[in-house]
């Protein structure tokens, strides 16, 4: 089975919450990694998410030493779009 890995950042104005991570992160940005398989018998190349993970910093750590946790996809787009409307109406 042929499978890949994707890495993006997502950017937070504000600090947010996400189920699985302990207590509320302050804005900033964060690397996202995606992993993706392909899916079989079809006629043309598709890929399908398996899992999603951020990269969080380790308490009392550093900003260089990071945890990897697991995380909803659905859930990460749900907190990065409260955090764009947020943003636009101008909340503090």
């Amino acid at each position: 089975m042929h499978t890949r890995t994707r890495h993006s950042i997502v950017s937070f104005h504000y600090p947010f919450s996400l189920s699985g991570v302990d207590g509320v992160q302050p804005a900033g940005e964060y690397s996202i990694a995606e992993d993706d398989e392909i899916i079989e018998g079809l006629s043309w190349i598709a890929w399908q998410r398996t899992a999603a993970f951020i990269y969080l910093p380790l308490p009392k750590h550093g900003s260089s030493s990071q945890q990897m946790v697991p995380i909803d996809y659905a859930e990460l787009n749900a907190a990065l779009e409260l955090d764009r409307e947020r943003v636009a109406a101008g909340a503090d």
